[in-house]
């Protein structure tokens, strides 16, 4: 597992709105049994998810998705199951993300 992977979301009765996760969790924490993700949502089906500084857009296997960093969820790690993709050269997009949660701005 890496930092900035995408995973297909394992929770069934939510995967409409949110199909997928990425892994935002240092990759010197790998000995902890669960990663920190931040929920990557349709737009179609959350179409007010929040604003671009807190909820970016990305590019997820050709599809627009919206970064819900507010959301923020730690699942064990044997549950996400296998990376379907990397969305590492856009780190600098959910480290915003995240400033915008825990800062405001």
């Amino acid at each position: 597992m890496a930092q900035f992977d995408v995973y297909r979301n394992p929770v069934a009765a939510s995967r409409e709105a949110i199909p997928y996760l990425v892994d935002v969790q240092s990759d010197l924490l790998s000995g902890i049994p669960t990663r920190l993700t931040f929920p990557l949502g349709d737009p179609a089906v959350l179409p007010s998810a929040g604003p671009t500084a807190l909820c970016p857009t990305v590019q997820v296997n050709g599809q627009a998705l919206r970064v819900l960093p507010h959301l923020a969820a730690a699942f064990r790690a044997k549950d996400l199951g296998k990376s379907v993709a990397s969305l590492a050269g856009q780190a600098s997009e959910f480290v915003g993300a995240m400033d915008a949660v825990l800062s405001g701005v």
